[in-house]
């Protein structure tokens, strides 16, 4: 079975939310809410348990080179945030239920009837992604439409793009068309492009990468994200320390306490 994932290039996403909608119908997943929000036209500000495809509204001063608006306008960029799919996924690592598991399409799967509610998931996404329903607790995300790919189709979000932002496909085919697309774009000017997939990390790349300009982290993306359990030998380093200097102090506490009772008799 071939291992699928995202491109998402925000250099074409018109900030339409039809990704969002389709999510939402195909996935039968709550509203968020209908409260304006105040941050720009953003109104879903997140991902969550009730938005698995969010587009983020980036507003800044105009960029040099082909593209956004007139130097005197205020430049928009949109992007469609979603679910990483990391290839190590800290919540797959950190569930206790096994609830979470990789597909045989190499996205990373909640499992809504077995989830627990512990929550554990939701601390160990270097992306904030994983989140629970107050109604009952059960942690929800992207599904990348795995009943879909089961059926042959793509992903709902990726079928109602009307930009060719969001690309599915196979992932190694999704990766060098990035690198033809940065170079196109580079070759027009816009050399601040990136593609954002941290393989360098601990996260060890991801199914669902993206095409930004400039500041990635404009884009709720960080630099260099980790998985918490990395940090893991660190701690229990930290620990072992912690207890051996403990160990030891008693142990000359007792001997201490020892000597002074011989020399008083």
């Amino acid at each position: 079975m071939a291992v699928t994932g995202f491109l998402t290039d925000s250099t074409l996403c018109i900030g339409c939310k039809a990704c969002e909608v389709a999510c939402k119908e195909w996935n039968d997943v709550p509203d968020d809410g209908f409260v304006w929000s105040g941050l720009s036209y953003d109104n879903t500000l997140a991902l969550g348990h009730s938005t698995y495809r969010h587009v983020k509204f980036v507003e800044r001063e105009p960029k040099a080179g082909c593209g956004g608006n007139a130097s005197e306008q205020l430049t928009w960029e949109f992007s469609s945030d979603v679910c990483k799919h990391c290839e190590n996924a800290g919540c797959l690592e950190a569930c206790p239920t096994g609830s979470i598991v990789r597909t045989e399409f190499g996205s990373v799967f909640v499992q809504p009837d077995i989830c627990n509610g512990c929550g554990y998931c939701v601390v160990s996404c270097p992306f904030g992604v994983v989140d629970r329903r107050p109604e009952d607790g059960r942690a929800f995300k992207c599904t990348f439409c795995y009943d879909r790919q089961k059926a042959g189709a793509e992903p709902a979000c990726a079928k109602a793009c009307p930009t060719g932002s969001i690309l599915f496909g196979r992932l190694d085919d999704l990766e060098r068309a990035a690198d033809r697309r940065i170079a196109q774009l580079h070759a027009s000017g816009m050399t601040d492009a990136t593609i954002w997939n941290p393989k360098e990390t601990s996260v060890g790349g991801t199914h669902a990468f993206f095409l930004v300009r400039g500041d990635v982290r404009a884009y709720n993306l960080p630099p260099k994200p980790e998985v918490p359990t990395t940090l893991l030998k660190q701690s229990w380093s930290a620990a072992a320390v912690a207890a051996g200097a403990m160990a030891g102090l008693s142990l000359m506490a007792f001997l201490y306490s020892s000597n002074s009772r011989r020399g008083a008799k």
